[in-house]
């Protein structure tokens, strides 16, 4: 599971656990003015996820790392789909984001909240 907040002008999200270690990165730091928005998706999960580079992917279980679609790179770190949340980036490493939380409503609502 993935931590979300806001400092100062900076998305930040920190990975929990051994999330660490499946994603291969601790956190990521965006500038807000990089983050086009935030929206609760829990059927992301079946969408195709390209190919990973490096990370985990084990089918119903957990989604971690970087995944290369489309000319694409995506940030996952998703175990359970219900809470997902996906935070799409302009001039980024990543394009999107896309992290399990614990809490998907205020996680948006906090990201949506910071960009206006």
């Amino acid at each position: 599971m993935a931590l979300v907040r806001i400092d100062g002008e900076d998305l930040v999200v920190v990975m929990e656990g051994l999330d660490k270690l499946w994603a291969f990165k601790s956190s990521l730091t965006i500038p807000l003015a990089n983050v086009r928005g935030a929206t609760a998706d829990p059927g992301i999960a079946a969408d195709p996820k390209g190919f990973r580079a490096p990370g985990a992917h084990l089918p119903g279980v957990i989604t971690a790392g970087t995944f290369h679609q489309d000319g694409e790179k995506i940030f996952w770190d998703v175990r359970d789909a219900s809470k997902a949340v996906v935070i799409e980036l302009a001039d980024e490493r990543y394009s999107r984001l896309v992290l399990q939380v614990d809490d998907p409503r205020t996680t948006v609502a906090l990201v949506e909240n910071a960009l206006r």
